[in-house]
């Protein structure tokens, strides 16, 4: 049975996209080094989160995108767990949302 070939396009789409991924990879493992070096800093005292994300480049960029895409699935999750509370605590979530809006 002959083998089916690959056409060059789809092998050209494969290594673009293997490229990006190791480009990404690559980015998340500076980043890693970074905030490791900082933590196990003997003369660091107190964790200063905001100082990490000023000083190590792309790191507050990333956390952005990562809570945004997080934030989906707290939607979901709230969503979810709506039909499981009273009508009281749904009343209290509703007045929350007004206050917000003015």
């Amino acid at each position: 049975m002959p083998r089916k070939v690959t056409p060059i396009n789809e092998v050209a789409d494969l290594e673009i996209a293997n490229s990006e991924d190791e480009k990404e990879i690559e980015k998340l493992n500076r980043l890693l080094a970074a905030v490791l070096n900082y933590l196990s800093d003997d003369e660091i005292e107190e964790i200063d989160i905001d100082y990490l994300l000023k000083n190590t480049d792309g790191l507050r960029e990333w956390w952005d995108q990562y809570r945004e895409s997080n934030r989906n699935e707290i939607e979901e999750e709230i969503k979810n767990s709506l039909s499981e509370l009273s009508l009281k605590e749904l009343e209290s979530i509703r007045e929350k949302i007004k206050e917000k809006e003015k």
